[in-house]
């Protein structure tokens, strides 16, 4: 199942007695466990009632051990497990701890009423020949948290301020993923100050987004890629002279344009194969906002000029490293020249 039934399930108050999350979304599955957390333990009762392990620390008899035993002096038990090797692709941790996946095959068919189970798999997805993988996708245990499109994005900043009795304009959460793109634990971090910069009640702005919260350094150099694609030299160079300001190294800033321009070369490609938008970002890593994002712009790009930029920063970089060109002004003068030469 995906994140959004589960967290459904939790407002509904239904909770399963296994739970295996597996995904990349790390900050929507500790919100999860925290909301889990609320919802079975008192506060004052979690130090008796949360047990943590790790399966590149402890046996699966150890965790299970620990499942069938009965809580002390509370209703209910968490035991929540970090795990890469049990569900997932066995790597190096796999032969530190001899491991018994029947043991918890068997608790799968026959939970403990007192015990909630959580593993937490932080990979893009189990190893489904495991049979302990099978089994919790048969049994419906499987939580899937894949990144968020850019909508479920703005309609979860848009919940996160509804919570604090604030409203956030549609203007403003376009400008709020503009600016600090689609880590959540980044937009919950901006989305509070905003809220608290509204007051009680108020409502957040596109311009109080644009007042109060600074574009990331990863942000800049994609809209920095926008105003190379446009040919606009000065508004490039002006957004370079902003990075400069707030110390951001050439070198750092040639890296993420290498990477930017790589990613738009794999999306134009995979787009000419008649890829999806969603299968774009399975196969490139990029969360899909920032695939849309980059499609919207690979428009003004021939295949040719992406290869020739490429090869024009790979020589800059060199240049850079091994003090043939200084570093500021190296990449002020690839901005100028890219812009009149088109590329």
């Amino acid at each position: 199942m995906e994140s959004g039934q589960v967290f459904r399930e939790l407002r509904e108050g239904k909770i399963r007695p296994v739970y295996v999350c597996c995904g990349m979304e790390a900050y929507r599955m500790n919100e999860f466990t925290e909301q889990l957390v609320s919802r079975l333990v008192e506060p004052e009762h979690r130090e008796m009632a949360i047990m943590r392990y790790n399966t590149s620390e402890h046996s699966i008899d150890e965790i299970i051990d620990e499942a069938e035993t009965l809580p002390f002096l509370v209703p209910h038990k968490l035991v929540i497990v970090r795990d890469s090797v049990v569900f997932a692709s066995s790597g190096k941790e796999a032969a530190k701890i001899e491991h018994r996946p029947e043991r918890l095959l068997e608790y799968m068919r026959s939970p403990m009423e007192t015990t909630v189970l959580v593993f937490i798999v932080p990979h893009e997805k189990l190893d489904e020949r495991k049979k302990v993988s099978k089994a919790a996708k048969q049994s419906d245990a499987v939580v899937n948290f894949s990144p968020l499109s850019a909508e479920e994005l703005m309609q979860w900043v848009a919940r996160r301020a509804e919570k604090q009795r604030r409203t956030i304009e549609p203007a403003a959460l376009t400008e709020l993923l503009r600016r600090v793109g689609t880590d959540m634990a980044a937009l919950a971090a901006e989305t509070d100050k905003l809220c608290l910069h509204a007051g009680e009640n108020g409502t957040v702005t596109a311009q109080s987004v644009a007042d109060l919260v600074p574009a990331s350094t990863e942000q800049s150099v994609f809209k920095l890629t926008e105003e190379i694609a446009a040919l606009r030299t000065d508004r490039a160079l002006a957004i370079y002279y902003d990075l400069l300001k707030q110390r951001e190294e050439p070198i750092k800033l040639t890296a993420l344009l290498v990477r930017q321009f790589r990613n738009m070369l794999f999306i134009k490609e995979l787009s000419r194969q008649g890829y999806t938008p969603q299968q774009i970002a399975g196969q490139t890593g990029l969360h899909p906002y920032a695939v849309k994002m980059m499609g919207e712009h690979i428009r003004s790009f021939s295949t040719d000029r992406l290869a020739r930029i490429l090869e024009r920063l790979a020589e800059l970089d060199y240049a850079m490293k091994t003090g043939r060109v200084e570093k500021t002004l190296g990449l002020e003068l690839f901005l100028m020249e890219t812009g009149a030469r088109g590329g």
